[in-house]
């Protein structure tokens, strides 16, 4: 079935009553949804990342040439209050000793250990390198809650990973830090045919960090609202179609308030879980709002989901507590559209005692049907067609665009990659060859 054209889907909602309100359910407004985008949509990750430093407005320009449905974009905030778009809220990380120390060389200068910015070589910003507890862990480096807008203007983007993409870093130093207006004035000016339809993708970072429990370098908490901050840009820019928006989070407690904040404003934007590694096997991780609020003792805006949780909601939680049949119908029943799990997490990844990739299948993970079950769509991440991303199988490595067939074939409504012309290329050749079947 191809996908409802996004230029009709507006008059389509006036007379089917797409649009949400505050009356309808989850579940009704995921029929829409799941109407409007029954083919699978390509979400340019941070941009067309492969291909031009991540978040910046050359990547998500190329992204848009390249076809992407979607472009994805981690927003944080400025110390006067602006949404920016940056994958952490680290302009540039220094590395840290055992005991939270900075690491500096004889001349004192700090071992940056990533830099998505030219910040350490700005002289003037030397006083704001420190080191932050954030989500749990300490984190040395300079971070946007201690810049206004006006100071990150002074900085240039860099390639995060210049080994890898030295590519990318030809472009480095040529832009500079987005904000949110800026990417939506983009899609609005470009003249590229698939930005008339292209939709933005947004991730909140750090919610429970940059509310409740960060700090600016002078230890005034930070108390910033991301979602408060995000719906109040997106009403005064006037970005609001339910057909060009998906919001997303790690954390479940802030897409909680969003959805209520979403409903009394009548806007039926929908909302994705992202999920980390539900097997514990590379990773161990957990949604920090739970963590934090367990030990807080301030379980209440989970409201049932805390009797749904074996073992309720401790300070201990990870993704594979969240993964039954029933925290997934709270999910849907809830607020959630759809879940954003890690690629090995829907499909079956074999673990390589040597410590590589893995060997990859085509075989459906327990997880992606219990979600599927659950009437929740699927969106992917990360797929990256550089060799040291790729898996494993019969003593080769696996190409992207053969890991977008198997996930296509399995039925992901969607995935996150760093080169949307490959992603573009895929579903393109998956809807051929459903039409050829018909």
């Amino acid at each position: 079935m191809n996908r409802i054209p996004l230029k009709l889907v507006p008059l389509i909602a006036v007379f089917t009553g797409f649009f949400l309100t505050s009356s309808q359910s989850c579940a009704d407004f995921d029929k829409s949804i799941n109407a409007t985008w029954s083919a699978p949509v390509v979400i340019a990750h941070r941009g067309a990342s492969g291909q031009r430093p991540e978040h910046t407005l050359s990547a998500y320009e190329l992204a848009l040439v390249e076809g992407a449905d979607f472009i994805e974009l981690d927003l944080v905030a400025t110390r006067d209050g602006v949404l920016v778009a940056r994958h952490e809220n680290a302009l540039a990380v220094a590395a840290t000793d055992s005991t939270g120390q900075l690491v500096r060389d004889a001349a004192g200068r700090p071992d940056i250990v990533e830099a998505t910015t030219d910040v350490a070589e700005h002289e003037a910003f030397a006083d704001r390198l420190t080191v932050k507890r954030i989500d749990g862990r300490l984190v040395g480096g300079w971070f946007t809650e201690d810049f206004t807008l006006a100071e990150l203007r002074q900085l240039q983007a860099r390639e995060r990973m210049p080994a890898i993409r030295p590519g990318n870093a030809l472009y480095d130093g040529t832009e500079g830090i987005p904000t949110l207006a800026d990417v939506i004035g983009l899609l609005r000016s470009t003249r590229a045919d698939a930005a008339a339809r292209a939709g933005l993708y947004i991730e909140l970072k750090h919610p429970t960090y940059f509310a409740l429990e960060g700090r600016r370098l002078d230890g005034a908490s930070i108390g910033v609202d991301l979602g408060a901050l995000l719906i109040d840009e997106l009403l005064r820019l006037r970005f609001t179609d339910a057909d060009r928006l998906f919001l997303q989070c790690f954390e479940m407690a802030p897409l909680i308030e969003l959805k209520d904040r979403l409903a009394a404003l009548g806007l039926g934007i929908p909302l994705i879980q992202l999920y980390g590694d539900v097997y514990n096997r590379r990773y161990r991780s957990a949604p920090w709002d739970m963590v934090s609020r367990a030990r807080r003792k301030d379980l209440e805006i989970y409201g049932e989901l805390a009797t749904l949780v074996s073992g309720g909601i401790t300070a201990d939680i990870s993704y594979a507590d969240l993964t039954s049949p029933a925290v997934l119908a709270y999910l849907h029943r809830r607020y959630a559209t759809g879940v954003g799990p890690p690629l090995d997490n829907v499909l079956a990844i074999l673990p390589d005692a040597g410590g590589g990739n893995g060997t990859f299948t085509s075989r459906a993970t327990p997880f992606f049907e219990q979600v599927r079950a659950a009437g929740l769509i699927v969106h992917t991440y990360t797929l990256r067609a550089e060799a040291p991303f790729l898996y494993q199988r019969e003593g080769r490595l696996v190409t992207v665009s053969e890991e977008l067939t198997a996930l296509l074939d399995a039925g992901v409504n969607g995935f996150f990659i760093d080169q949307p012309a490959e992603g573009a290329l895929a579903v393109a050749r998956h809807r051929a060859a459903l039409e050829r079947a018909e």
